[in-house]
């Protein structure tokens, strides 16, 4: 049972975001497949990042905090806790949270761990730091989802499976918001969609539990249960941000729920670099932040397989400087095609 709270101390300070510049169109994967180009076509991905051979989650994530902190001069020894979301952590055992805080400097005196929840670990970070910031233990905290995504050669998941990384400082009223954190909410089930046992290259999933009883069902229950809870209807959100395995499903769960695509418009960045598991529906959070004006109503649901979403509802404030939103798009539109066999190697797929 979770209890329907406000948070009244709770905003986004900055955010950052890290998106490798190398693309590979989906058309390409599948003429190496001899796939349907329209059926391919029908996913509504016409590309997707690539990371570097020497990129993984921990180095993304560290790319994206660095823009967070440097976007508002933010000194990093303030952050009391950093929690990272992925599932392609480079190890089994050991955390790269703590590594992460080394790096850009924080001190030794934080909480700290790694989440996993298939793609909702980014989105489990930044409802941890935020309580934690709403009862008075921190002042401060950073939540990352990054991801390397992973792919089965030939496998229908290789058409969307991208790489980078999103990074969200959170914070109480001593410092401006980006947004104001208002409400969160999260619906969850043992559904088994989607998963990667321990020593395989690769996740597997289930047909028959992916979409309608898995996908549709938590991001439809999560969001009708938040907006019933702050006494909106679809029509007062501004912007509404989805999970996006691809853009069909975002699309049609929108529908479902009364939300037009008008209000996606900002968050549909599956197109143009794929799904990043974990850090899908935060790079996309990001882009709407960038690009929504003040007062704007904010609606964010992540999902993540086996199964479970979790919704936010924010309220825009401050919009980070033009100089950082410059920055910010450059990031989309600085990118390198490369063909099927460089791509086989920097993913290193035998």
């Amino acid at each position: 049972m979770i209890n329907s709270l406000k948070f009244k101390n709770v905003g986004i300070i900055s955010y950052g975001v890290y998106v490798p510049k190398f693309r590979i169109k989906t058309s390409d994967i599948a003429k190496i497949w001899n796939k349907d180009l329209l059926a391919i076509s029908s996913l509504g991905v016409n590309e997707k990042s690539v990371s570097d051979w020497d990129e993984d989650c921990l180095t993304m994530a560290v790319e994206a905090a660095k823009t967070a902190l440097s976007n508002v001069n933010f000194n990093p020894k303030k952050l009391g806790a950093c929690f990272i979301g992925s599932e392609s952590f480079p190890y089994a055992v050991k955390p790269i949270s703590t590594i992460l805080a080394n790096i850009i400097g924080m001190d030794n005196e934080y909480f700290s761990s790694d989440l996993q929840f298939a793609c909702k670990a980014g989105t489990s970070a930044i409802q941890v730091i935020s309580s934690m910031i709403e009862c008075g233990m921190i002042d401060y905290g950073l939540a990352v989802g990054s991801d390397k995504s992973q792919s089965k050669p030939n496998d229908a998941l290789e058409y969307t499976a991208g790489s980078g990384a999103a990074a969200f400082i959170l914070g109480n009223k001593k410092l401006k918001w980006v947004a104001s954190l208002n409400q969160t909410f999260s619906n969850s089930s043992d559904t088994p969609d989607f998963w990667r046992r321990e020593k395989r290259n690769y996740p597997m999933h289930a047909g028959r539990f992916t979409g309608k009883p898995s996908y549709f069902k938590h991001i439809i229950n999560s969001t009708n249960s938040l907006i019933e809870n702050i006494g909106l209807k679809p029509k007062d959100i501004d912007h509404v941000v989805f999970h996006s395995p691809n853009k069909k499903f975002p699309i049609a769960a929108a529908k479902l729920i009364g939300f037009s695509e008008k209000q996606l418009r900002y968050s549909l960045l599956v197109e143009e670099i794929g799904n990043i598991y974990s850090g899908s529906s935060l790079i996309s959070l990001a882009n709407v932040l960038t690009n929504a004006k003040n007062k704007e109503k904010i609606l964010l649901t992540s999902y993540g397989s086996g199964a479970g979403s979790d919704s936010f509802y924010f309220s825009m404030m401050n919009p980070l400087p033009v100089s950082c939103k410059t920055k910010f798009k450059k990031l989309f539109s600085d990118k390198k095609y490369i063909e099927y066999s460089l791509y086989q190697s920097k993913m290193n797929i035998k």
